[in-house]
């Protein structure tokens, strides 16, 4: 009975909520960025976005490891992505200022696609090597004004809660730039809303955000590039709920 109640709290309430709230944050960072500080409005709407639809799901959120960031300095974070919520769950509860790098088709989703281009988002552009130099140029920009960005190494949510193989352009900018590596484990996103094909309701459970130990460079070059990369996937994989852990492949990959 829980169940059929919530589904239909979910689409007279959380549905239209959705498209209501995106629609405002999006015009908030549009005109934020255009007459104010872009870094300002570039985060805080989608901050406060990512942490009231939540609230609208009635999604407990539970966060560890905040106690590890030091105020002023820069990091690349790098996530398992579970799934959609995931999203919610950074961009709500992190609380960094940071800057997504994300899928390049992003930009054409309507409303988030324009807010994310407003507020100078990352977008990951494969379409050849100078999209791929401006990608990585646009990300250092970011990071040497003080800023952090936040990745998704597996490219793509997980089809089965597990997580897949970690790809090494956020830890060969880490090195670059000499930037701790910060992981980032979720749980509890695709309990939620496993990734599937057409609409499905959101199932009610707990989410957690464990914010791991930073990786600081131990030298510069691809041995420190592959050394952060496997200690960041262990560190992710060591707080992934037990039915979730162990590699599996991600044919999306």
């Amino acid at each position: 009975m829980l169940k059929i109640l919530y589904r239909i709290y979910q689409f007279i309430v959380c549905l239209p909520g959705i498209v209501l709230m995106t629609m405002i944050t999006a015009l908030e960072v549009g005109i934020g960025t255009t007459i104010g500080n872009g870094h300002f409005w570039g985060y805080m709407p989608g901050h406060i976005w990512g942490k009231i639809i939540l609230k609208m799901f009635l999604i407990p959120v539970k966060v560890e490891g905040r106690e590890h960031l030091e105020k002023n300095q820069s990091y690349v974070f790098v996530a398992n992505h579970q799934g959609s919520f995931d999203i919610f769950l950074i961009y709500g509860h992190l609380n960094r200022n940071f800057k997504w790098m994300m899928k390049q088709a992003l930009r054409k989703v309507p409303f988030l696609g324009y807010a994310c281009a407003k507020s100078h988002q990352i977008f990951v552009d494969k379409r050849g090597p100078s999209k791929i130099r401006k990608t990585y140029n646009d990300a250092r920009e970011i990071l040497k004004e003080g800023y952090s960005v936040t990745v998704f190494p597996e490219g793509a949510r997980s089809f089965t809660g597990h997580m897949g193989v970690f790809r090494k352009g956020a830890f060969a900018l880490a090195d670059e730039l000499q930037l701790p590596v910060v992981p980032l484990t979720i749980n509890g996103s695709f309990d939620i809303l496993p990734r599937m094909k057409g609409f499905n309701f959101v199932n009610w459970h707990p989410m957690t955000l464990t914010i791991h130990e930073p990786i600081y460079p131990v030298g510069q070059g691809p041995e420190n590039v592959e050394a952060t990369l496997r200690q960041a996937y262990d560190s992710v994989m060591s707080a992934l709920d037990p039915k979730y852990q162990g590699f599996v492949e991600n044919p999306d990959q």
